[in-house]
């Protein structure tokens, strides 16, 4: 089969098949970057590991998958999209089933490295296979289908990981891919179209310094907070490292005859634009992911399954979005809806920075289920965008790159966030701490309990000043996110406006 300008897209049936194999195969990739978070402890304590080193179960997934996002465009052209697809996920179940029954530490991360390389392409290629089998005017609606299952994962994959730890065992956080990867297989085995190889030279050197510096950069921000980081002698390697091979990478991507990341990419303003959202969406977005769930649990004191359901809402408003946005998208300029997302999203972290110690569960619902709903409103018509004047036969290696400065963004917001928010508390702690004395009259109306001459009083005092602080901090942060949003507003005048079009350059299927 072919698509292309006078030729017919898969039947009705078929698209609707190969749609929600490609959904399945998605979500459940990205599903598994945060579904074992909440299992770690469990991990931990069932195979001997030490606190440090149990999170090498999550840093080995992201280090393997950022490595092998950007080779996923040149495999899909090499190999075809189609074999690429079963390969990885044939690789993702088998890998899933191998990190289930592991004995040791080292098995599991050495089966997390190999689920997150065969994973990586997944959600690129699902994005890319949408764009295709379907026709330019429905494109926001299968983008919309697509940022389902690429941002749902990640929202429930802390609540369905910790109802499987349980209710089961932590190991059934892999066995539950078993099923849902069987079933994708299957259906893109039968209905999806190969697309053509081509002789495509591989830049091997290109790659090497790019996956050095990814390897380098993503050590440095996983371990930079545990590290403490530039006063670490690892993190200042690391970060060197970085710089170094970056550097190495940008002179050899520029004086390359074949690059392995074609310049011609960046040529396309929109395509370029909306990468620089990308990134910046992934710090606003994924930086509340990340903060959220330790405040209510350490802060609040609520247990994993109360937290799952309290910002289970978020899930249920990008849903309700993305379901609305697709068909909304092809009759209004994207960049207004793009506006409209960003502007709820700043929106919702502002009623986060209004968070107390003493709120109920009402506020966190609400602005949960905003953000949710924001992130829908900006994924859809952002991948529209991206993708609108992008020639289709750069769609494999355009989708990669899409994903993985995604990846990055979420990754750096995630590190710098927490660090702000770390370092923060202890600055309002020790503000606090200065007004704690036997003559302060307002401490002593306060809190009249407190005893200056015991031990465990002062324990206590100190334990609430430290919990205080700590949300003081949080707040300051979601204040953060809030002017990042705003700042983000101005930058939808770079992206040229975009129009529905009838006709799609040639991508040819067997």
């Amino acid at each position: 089969m072919s698509t292309d300008a006078g030729q017919a897209y898969p039947d009705s049936t078929t698209r609707i098949l190969i749609t929600a194999s490609t959904m399945v195969a998605s979500m459940m990739n990205s599903l598994d970057s945060t579904i074992a978070n909440v299992a770690l402890p469990h991990m931990q304590g069932s195979l001997s590991a030490a606190s440090d080193q149990i999170t090498w179960v999550l840093t080995s997934y992201i280090i393997a998958a950022a490595i092998g996002t950007p080779l996923t465009g040149w495999l899909a052209g090499r190999y075809g999209r189609k074999r690429l697809m079963l390969w990885s996920l044939a690789g993702f179940v088998i890998a899933s089933g191998l990190c289930g029954i592991a004995s040791n530490l080292g098995e599991l991360v050495a089966f997390r490295l190999l689920q997150g390389l065969s994973g990586a392409a997944l959600v690129p290629m699902s994005q890319a296979i949408l764009l295709d089998i379907n026709p330019p005017e429905r494109h926001g609606q299968a983008m919309s289908i697509w940022a389902m299952g690429a941002v749902l994962g990640p929202i429930i994959g802390p609540a369905l990981g910790g109802w499987l730890t349980d209710n089961f065992d932590w190991r059934w956080v892999f066995f539950i891919n078993l099923p849902i990867g069987m079933i994708a297989f299957a259906g893109l085995f039968v209905f999806l179209g190969e697309t053509r190889s081509s002789r495509v030279r591989l830049d091997i050197l290109g790659f090497t310094l790019l996956a050095l510096t990814l390897t380098c950069f993503q050590l440095m921000l996983d371990r930079g907070q545990q590290l403490d980081w530039f006063s670490s002698t690892e993190i200042c390697i690391e970060a060197t490292g970085a710089a170094v091979f970056f550097s190495m990478f940008l002179v050899h991507t520029l004086t390359a005859d074949e690059p392995f990341i074609k310049l011609s990419l960046f040529a396309d303003r929109n395509f370029a634009s909306a990468l620089v959202f990308s990134f910046f969406i992934g710090v606003l977005v994924y930086g509340v992911l990340a903060l959220l769930p330790p405040m209510l649990e350490q802060l609040l004191h609520y247990p994993v399954i109360h937290t799952g359901l309290v910002t289970a809402p978020r899930g249920l408003g990008s849903m309700i979005s993305m379901l609305l946005i697709g068909s909304v998208v092809r009759f209004v300029d994207p960049r207004i809806l793009l506006a409209v997302g960003i502007s709820l999203a700043a929106w919702s972290t502002h009623m986060m920075s209004g968070f107390s110690l003493a709120m109920d569960e009402q506020m966190i619902v609400v602005s949960g289920f905003l953000q949710g709903m924001a992130t829908g409103i900006i994924f859809v018509p952002l991948s529209t965008i991206a993708f609108a004047t992008l020639s289709p036969a750069m769609r494999n290696e355009g989708a990669a790159m899409f994903t993985l400065i995604r990846s990055i963004g979420s990754a750096v917001g995630i590190s710098v966030l927490q660090f702000i928010t770390i370092r923060n508390a202890s600055v309002v702690h020790a503000r606090l701490v200065e007004n704690v004395r036997p003559d302060n009259a307002q401490l002593a109306q306060a809190m009249p309990d407190v005893d200056f001459s015991s031990a465990t009083s002062l324990l206590r005092l100190n334990a609430e000043i430290t919990r205080q602080a700590s949300m003081v901090s949080n707040i300051d942060t979601f204040h953060l996110l809030f002017i990042t949003g705003l700042v983000l507003l101005p930058l939808i005048l770079l992206m040229r406006p975009t129009k529905p079009s009838g006709s799609s350059p040639a991508v040819h299927m067997d």
